[in-house]
């Protein structure tokens, strides 16, 4: 079988310099994704629209490897530009009532907060349930459910301590009390194991630019087939019905998947980039990109204690991530960054702690240069 580290990491451009340690933010592109962008971006400065239905085509491959690693149905696969435009499209496209309420952890990204938020002139209440530190209790979410409750809505991995939540409990918190559950996978999405055929998870949102290693503006939206009607869609336009490119058709016939949420002209160079870094994993089953991030994480953990760090983000079998938050007593965390990035070793901060957020293509060379530049900057 193919080695995952090598195999990605000799697709990496940014190793030749950076031991990187922030996907949690942006991740750096692999080197087919360059390319192909580069034949996009050539190839219409030199053709323009000659060869449009060709590089069409190519940007289908996003549908079908993001519902094979989801185990979903290609048709339940809208493309998106990002994480926000899937959450408001289901914020904004679902039949509300006056006196319903969504519940929603207080730890969220403003992402998923502020869509929910915007509602309250449809007369919808959003319950923010107390979650320090990101940890999300499934009967603290369900204590704030009742009747009206109609969407939980969670992140799948909390961005600032990397807490991954227990999906199917949650799932069922929401079930029972007749709402839906969302999820904002952005952090999670690619390298971790979420099968919707088992964790009934009813719509699903998350851009390319993080784990999945593609370039911005280019992300997924999983709506599950049985609500596909509930949800009216928004931002209708040429493509979202079923005679899409026939202009003289003016009838109003939605298409009858999720790609009706596709309204008009893709984020072209985006998506035939976004599809050349899901085929970089492709070969390799999501539970073995798992069991890699795995060992990265907990090397990286080892080595922030070996450097006198104090790791936050829980570790145990259910809820570890990709995202490790650390605290170094009496230290800024922002001079610690700089302080790294000037050692060309990038990581980030979030609520005053270092964030470090490796990929499966972090080797170890990477890894002690990252503690060397912590330790570099750390009293005696």
């Amino acid at each position: 079988m193919q080695d995952i580290a090598a195999t990605i990491r000799d697709a990496m451009p940014v190793t030749q310099k950076w031991a990187y340690f922030d996907h949690a933010a942006v991740s750096p592109l692999p080197e087919p994704t360059r390319q192909v962008i580069r034949e996009w971006a050539d190839h219409f400065a030199e053709n323009g629209v000659v060869d449009w239905n060709r590089w069409r085509e190519r940007i289908e491959p996003v549908r079908t490897l993001a519902a094979q690693r989801l185990n979903a149905q290609e048709s339940e696969i809208a493309l998106i530009r990002n994480t926000t435009e899937g959450i408001s499209l289901v914020a904004e496209g679902f039949p509300w009532r006056p006196g319903d309420n969504v519940v929603v952890p207080d730890s969220e990204f403003p992402s998923n907060l502020y869509p929910w938020m915007n509602l309250s002139g449809r007369g919808v209440e959003v319950r923010q349930v107390s979650c320090p530190e990101g940890l999300i209790d499934p009967a603290q979410i369900r204590a704030a459910c009742d009747s009206r409750t109609q969407v939980v809505a969670v992140s799948w991995v909390g961005y600032a301590t990397g807490w991954r939540a227990d999906l199917v409990s949650l799932s069922d918190v929401a079930h029972q009390h007749g709402a839906l559950l969302f999820v904002d996978a952005i952090q999670g999405l690619g390298v971790l194991p979420l099968d919707v055929a088992q964790t009934p998870v009813d719509f699903l949102a998350a851009d390319g630019h993080k784990w999945l290693m593609g370039p911005e503006g280019a992300g997924v939206l999983f709506v599950r087939e049985e609500h596909r009607d509930r949800l009216r869609p928004l931002g209708i336009g040429w493509n979202s019905v079923v005679q899409a490119g026939d202009f003289t058709d003016k009838r109003l016939r939605l298409k009858p998947d999720a790609s009706r949420y596709e309204g008009g002209t893709h984020n072209m160079a985006g998506y035939v980039g976004l599809a050349a870094s899901l085929r970089l994993t492709a070969p390799f089953s999501v539970e073995a990109l798992a069991d890699r991030l795995r060992d990265v994480t907990g090397r990286c953990c080892e080595q922030l204690e070996r450097v006198g760090g104090r790791v936050v983000s829980v570790r145990d079998d259910a809820h570890w991530s990709g995202i490790i938050a650390c605290e170094f007593s009496g230290q800024d965390s922002g001079l610690l960054r700089r302080a790294c990035l000037r050692k060309n070793v990038v990581v980030n901060t979030r609520d005053g702690r270092l964030r470090v957020s490796p990929h499966l293509y972090t080797s170890e060379d990477d890894i002690e240069r990252m503690a060397a530049a912590i330790a570099g900057e750390l009293p005696n």
